[in-house]
């Protein structure tokens, strides 16, 4: 590599990355109560979409019901989206910000129970730019 040599990022791009960011805009645009089912058609929409393009970086979203009834979006990169009863939006860590219970059988360790813990998250505000956090 030379002196003059441009420098290039790693960090790969996905047209997810920006799909992800107006379907979490398109969700704070609905009515609370309608939240988790928009979301939810959405994130099955940029999966499809992706799904399609196997040139892209892979994309895909699994969808739990935490122990409260909160509709918990996992990707793949360690990031939830959590929508509690009340329809508020929640940015999560997946890891750090559940209790989780996990069962063990046959060779397998799969999640049994995520708990939400909503005062370690940082909630979307409906008004604000969707990356925009109180």
């Amino acid at each position: 590599m030379s002196d003059t040599s441009p420098l290039q990022s790693s960090v790969l791009q996905s047209p997810a990355d920006g799909m992800l960011i107006d379907a979490i805009t398109r969700t704070l645009q609905a009515e609370a109560s309608a939240r988790a089912g928009v979301l939810l058609q959405l994130v099955r929409e940029i999966e499809a979409y992706i799904s399609a393009r196997p040139q892209e970086r892979a994309w895909t979203c699994t969808i739990w019901t935490a122990t409260d009834g909160a509709r918990v979006f996992r990707g793949g990169v360690g990031h939830s989206l959590v929508i509690d009863g009340a329809g508020r939006l929640w940015q999560a860590r997946s890891y750090e910000d559940f209790v989780t219970t996990y069962t063990i059988a046959d060779g397998r360790c799969d999640i049994a129970t995520l708990t939400p813990l909503y005062e370690q998250m940082r909630p979307y505000r409906a008004n604000a730019r969707c990356w925009d956090v109180n």
